[in-house]
């Protein structure tokens, strides 16, 4: 069976926010058309952000998926690290803020940025 590389970011035991991955399995479809099973969604948006964008320290409010449909995205975790998304390339953003926690800009979540000289243009698939 074949499969896709799904990036998660989420919020690990600590309150930090932390990649992995994970694999969606292509089990539908045929060897020509290989298709993951149908997923739920609430809806989508679209975002443009100007070259220059940046934002400051937040939670994914609701778990939803991130694709780069233009333009680079860097993301920036509270451990120092980063990862840079392009056209085509996606994560899935879960890394919400636990319950009872008040936010903490020196612990939780993650910042990003737009990378290069285009603007970025991505999709927001809500859970």
């Amino acid at each position: 069976m074949t499969a896709l590389k799904k990036v998660v970011l989420f919020t690990d035991a600590d309150g930090r926010a932390r990649f992995r991955d994970e694999w969606v399995d292509l089990s539908e479809g045929t060897a020509q058309s290989q298709l993951s099973p149908l997923m739920p969604s609430a809806g989508f948006q679209l975002r443009q952000s100007p070259v220059g964008f940046r934002s400051t320290f937040h939670c994914t409010g609701k778990p939803q998926w991130l694709f780069v449909l233009g333009g680079q995205m860097e993301i920036f975790l509270q451990d120092g690290s980063s990862r840079i998304f392009g056209p085509g390339e996606s994560f899935y953003s879960a890394d919400t803020l636990p319950d009872g926690v008040s936010f903490d800009d020196t612990v939780h979540g993650h910042w990003s940025r737009q990378v290069g000289p285009d603007p970025l243009v991505t999709l927001f698939v809500r859970d």
